[in-house]
């Protein structure tokens, strides 16, 4: 009966691991919005996060939140690096800034893993 058990919680774990990883599979972080002062640690972040430079890319979008703490995009982007790197907690609290200060932004709205953190 342990082991049924403990193949049941491994098993749910790694469903619930896999779904969290299937969740930003296809996000991507997005440009900053134009005239924003965290361009270009957006650019530099992007860049980084598109070879799978987690921990790089995350200190520049935390820069570029820190530039700009209006802009949706750096949030939307720490966010989805903060899910990657497993971190769902600091992610779905950056998702509900990016989904408040980008009213206007439908790329973030329309977000499948925003919505997922959110339970929209």
């Amino acid at each position: 009966m342990t082991r049924i058990l403990g193949f049941t919680m491994c098993a749910a774990l790694l469903m619930t691991t896999y779904a969290w990883a299937a969740m930003g599979k296809e996000a991507h972080p997005l440009k900053a919005a134009a005239g924003s002062k965290a361009e270009t640690h957006i650019n530099e972040g992007i860049e980084h996060y598109e070879k799978g430079h987690w921990d790089v890319a995350k200190k520049h979008f935390t820069e570029a939140e820190k530039a700009d703490p209006k802009s949706a995009e750096a949030h939307y982007d720490l966010a989805l690096t903060l899910d990657k790197a497993g971190d769902h907690g600091g992610a779905t609290k950056h998702f509900q800034k990016a989904h408040d200060l980008g009213k206007d932004n439908a790329e973030i709205h329309d977000s499948e893993i925003l919505k997922k953190h959110l339970k929209m």
